[in-house]
């Protein structure tokens, strides 16, 4: 039986076959649904060359995402670019002019 060496230093992430951190989840969990999705047609009754032709496009979809987005992003990009959508885009501020050169204190 073939054993395959999952890397993780002290201190690091998880690392396997070059994916890192979040997008070993996402890889897996991706599989995962695919393979739910792939049950379900073929037992809805859909054409087992449909099922078959599904299943190996969205897999083949779902790895070339994964790496394309581990080699864009890195480690924790994904953390971060879901991080700016809660960013403020403009702060107000609406203390009183002389309030604000007094220092605030009253």
């Amino acid at each position: 039986m073939a054993e395959y060496a999952v890397n993780k230093g002290i201190g690091r992430s998880v690392e396997y076959k070059g994916l890192k951190a979040q997008y070993l989840f996402i890889f897996a969990g991706g599989l995962l649904a695919l393979f739910v999705v792939f049950v379900i047609m073929y037992i809805a009754g859909i054409s087992q060359w449909i099922c078959i032709g599904f299943g190996v496009t969205a897999a083949s979809a779902l790895v070339w995402l994964t790496f394309h987005l581990n080699a864009k992003y890195g480690e924790h990009g994904l953390m971060k670019l879901s991080a700016v959508k809660y960013y403020p885009r403009y702060i107000i501020n609406r203390l009183r002019l002389k309030r604000l050169i007094k220092g605030g204190k009253k």
